[in-house]
């Protein structure tokens, strides 16, 4: 923490999304409504997921799992920027804004582990039905889940010790509503080319290895059911358009900001709306419209509470 202790800067100033007051209410109205939504609709699956006994199999372990991560993932930046939106000077310490990268990528590290493990439940579940209780054990789903921590942990880590030790002088304005090292790092003094290229090279790769790791396991999975079932691919499709719809959502963003060149406009932060506050509101949507067990569950609980009120 030798950088934090040289640093001139002592806090950074976000700009936020925009600086009309009409706008900023509106903007602080939605995001209020899709932050309530996110936070009912995935305690929600977790709640329907560890009461229904029907729903403890790896699928909606794992999907109870992504829900947590959601809730925190969106949690991190979504709460400061509605407060922000109601306020004059919207200053985050040098602290918590370090603190604020360090859990969006901790946290989106978890994500990208959990989209696979979701997908590979999937590929064992159309493609190796029979060895699918063996293969998907209670002990594999847990493991899933730590080695996402671990991921998570090592890939925040990995950018968040050479980010530190930057010093921090001039310009401490931050053209977006939350920290991230893109930004960081521009505002640097210094020469930031070389740390541009670390956390290129480290998130660039692991989103776009994770991106075609899972687009190959749909495309297995497809095949295996267009060969199994003489070109039928509907069912296969029908259960994987939810998960094949998450991916591209969470990743669409990712990919601007990381694969390409460090940004030089705006864009990016509206981008990142996505993964903060979209993606985590339609997951529950999206995993509850298409999914009959999930249906069914709600509906039993629905009769289960209208048979306590009443009995």
């Amino acid at each position: 923490m030798d950088g934090l202790n040289s640093s001139m800067v002592s806090e950074f100033v976000l700009l936020g999304l925009s600086t009309s007051w009409e706008t900023k209410i509106f903007l602080m109205l939605i995001f209020s409504l899709i932050y309530l939504g996110i936070i009912l609709g995935n305690l929600f699956i977790v709640f329907l997921v560890f009461t229904d006994s029907n729903l403890h199999s790896p699928m909606y372990f794992l999907l109870a799992n992504l829900s947590l991560n959601d809730v925190g993932f969106s949690s991190v930046t979504i709460p400061r920027m509605i407060t922000d939106l109601l306020s004059e000077d919207n200053v985050i310490s040098f602290q918590g804004c370090m603190t604020q990268i360090c859990f969006i990528h901790i946290m989106g590290g978890m994500e990208l582990v959990l989209l696979i493990a979701m997908a590979f439940d999937r590929y064992i579940a159309i493609c190796k039905p029979l060895h699918y209780l063996s293969i998907m054990s209670p002990k594999r789903c847990v493991s899933f889940v730590a080695l996402g921590w671990v991921v998570g942990v090592i890939h925040a880590m990995s950018q968040f010790s050479f980010v530190i030790n930057l010093p921090f002088c001039g310009p401490n304005q931050i053209d977006s509503f939350y920290c991230d090292f893109p930004r960081i790092i521009q505002l640097a003094c210094t020469d930031g080319t070389k740390f541009e290229f670390i956390v290129a090279a480290n998130s660039g790769f692991i989103i776009v290895g994770t991106f075609f790791l899972l687009l190959l396991s749909y495309v297995f999975i497809l095949i295996t059911v267009w060969k199994r079932s003489s070109g039928d691919l509907s069912k296969a499709l029908v259960t994987l358009s939810a998960h094949i719809t998450v991916v591209f959502l969470f990743f669409t963003p990712c990919m601007f900001l990381y694969v390409w060149p460090f940004p030089t406009s705006s864009i990016d932060k509206y981008l990142f709306i996505v993964d903060f506050a979209i993606t985590p509101a339609l997951n529950p949507v999206i995993y509850t419209l298409r999914n009959k067990d999930i249906l069914i569950a709600i509906h039993r609980l629905g009769k289960q509470i209208h048979y306590d009120r009443f009995c």
